[in-house]
């Protein structure tokens, strides 16, 4: 089992308010996260997401409790891109996407990472399930990661955005920093 923790930095006027610690055992994680959003005040969320042996996404499960009471988005995976809600009922929007992509985590930068393997110089893209914690909101986002060196890579979000972040990696491929919103504090 590993555990790590991060210090967030993108609360807005409050950055350094939230923490999240993880534990990672096998394909299975356990996160929780306490911060401060702009819109919501105070919050807290909870994730754990189960992968198969392949680093496929298989089950995310995402709690989060602000100024009312504790809402869950729950959705399970079938490993080769079928996505259904906890309940049962199809996910046809999230067809094609492998793995879940949470924010305000950057653990979840890490699953098309160990899954892709990708070399030095290696560019590939990815057809994510991009979960909203703070709305419990879920849909379909392309993203693309590029391996610039042993232990960094370029995120790039493929949604019109523009967005890009250069992130350090440790030994086992966890985010260490995500510039500007996250920065690891523990081992």
């Amino acid at each position: 089992m590993r555990t790590v923790a991060w210090q967030s930095l993108w609360a807005g006027q409050h950055p350094g308010a939230g923490m999240e610690h993880l534990q990672v055992d096998g394909g299975r994680a356990d996160g929780v996260i306490v911060a401060f959003d702009e819109a919501l005040g105070p919050m807290r969320i909870a994730y754990r997401i189960a992968c198969d042996p392949q680093w496929r996404v298989r089950e995310a499960r995402v709690m989060r409790t602000a100024q009312g009471p504790l809402e869950e988005l729950w959705l399970r995976g079938d490993g080769e891109g079928g996505w259904h809600q906890g309940d049962g009922s199809g996910r046809e929007d999230l067809r094609g996407c492998i793995d879940v992509d949470i924010w305000p985590t950057p653990f979840t930068n890490s699953l098309p990472i160990w899954r892709s393997r990708l070399r030095v110089g290696e560019r590939r893209e990815f057809r994510m399930a991009w979960i909203d914690a703070t709305a419990l909101t879920v849909r379909a986002q392309p993203q693309a990661y590029t391996r610039l060196a042993k232990r960094r890579y370029l995120f790039e979000n493929l949604d019109g955005s523009g967005f890009r972040a250069e992130l350090g990696v440790d030994e086992e491929d966890l985010v260490m920093d995500y510039p500007g919103f996250f920065r690891r504090i523990a081992p």
